[in-house]
C-alpha cells in the first residue's frame, strides 16, 4: 500500500435521508431496498480528532451527499463531499483521499460503490449540538436539524452492535428540518429518517 498513510477520524456524524421510516440499510447492510426504492441522503461530519499521516484534521467539518439507485450493496452510488472553508490544501487532499476510499480502511467501501463522484467543495460549514438536537448548515446548500427518537427510561432509541460500515451503534432519529439544494437537486426530508452516530474511522 505504497503512498497510503495511517489515518483516523474520531467525532460524530448526523445523517438525513428520504426513507419514510428508519433506514433499513443499517440492519440489512444494504441487502434490503430503501423504503422509497432508492436513497437520497446528506450527512454532516464533525471531526473532533483526526490525522492523515502528519496532517492534523481536528476541528474540521464535512458535508456529504449520496444518491443510491436501489439497494446499497449493489453500488452505482453518486457522491460529493464538502469540506470546511478553513481547511488548508493538505487537509483537503487528505480528506479527499479518505472520503474517496483511496486511503482504504473504514471508508474503502466508497471506492467500490461510488460510480459518479461529484467532487470536493470548500464551504463554510456549521455543526451544532444543542442538548439532543443536532443542527448542520452549509449556506445555500444544506439546512438540517435532527433529533433522536425517545426510547425507554429517557434514553435514546438505538441500534447496537451492527456491522453497518459507518458505526456499530446508531441513534435512531428524525429530521425536524432537512433541505438540500445543489447539483439540480431540491430535497426536503422533514419528518423522515435520520441517524446520529459516534465516528471511529481509521485506515489503512
Amino acid at each position: 500500500m505504497a503512498g497510503i498513510k495511517p489515518w483516523y477520524i474520531k467525532g460524530e456524524l448526523m445523517l438525513s435521508c428520504n426513507c419514510t421510516v428508519f433506514c433499513p440499510c443499517v440492519v440489512s447492510l444494504g441487502k434490503h431496498p430503501p423504503t422509497e426504492g432508492y436513497c437520497q441522503t446528506w450527512g454532516g461530519v464533525r471531526i473532533d480528532h483526526g490525522k492523515y499521516g502528519d496532517v492534523d484534521l481536528s476541528g474540521l467539518n464535512m458535508g456529504l451527499i449520496i444518491e443510491i439507485p436501489g439497494m446499497m450493496s449493489r453500488g452505482k452510488w453518486t457522491a460529493g463531499v464538502y469540506i470546511s472553508e478553513e481547511a488548508d490544501i493538505y487537509q483537503v487532499k487528505a480528506l479527499t483521499k479518505i472520503m474517496s476510499g483511496k486511503a482504504r480502511g473504514t471508508t474503502h467501501v466508497l471506492s467500490i460503490l461510488v460510480a459518479n463522484f461529484l467532487g470536493v467543495f470548500q464551504k463554510p460549514i456549521t455543526y451544532e449540538v444543542d442538548g439532543n438536537t443536532r443542527r448542520f448548515v452549509i449556506p445555500k446548500v444544506i439546512d438540517g436539524e435532527i433529533e433522536p427518537i425517545p426510547g425507554q427510561n429517557g434514553q435514546h432509541t438505538t441500534i447496537e452492535n451492527s456491522q453497518y460500515w459507518i458505526a456499530p451503534q446508531i441513534i435512531v432519529a428524525q429530521a425536524k428540518r432537512s433541505k438540500f439544494r445543489a447539483f439540480g437537486r431540491n430535497w426536503d426530508f422533514q419528518g423522515r429518517s435520520a441517524e446520529i452516530c459516534e465516528l471511529d474511522w481509521k485506515g489503512p
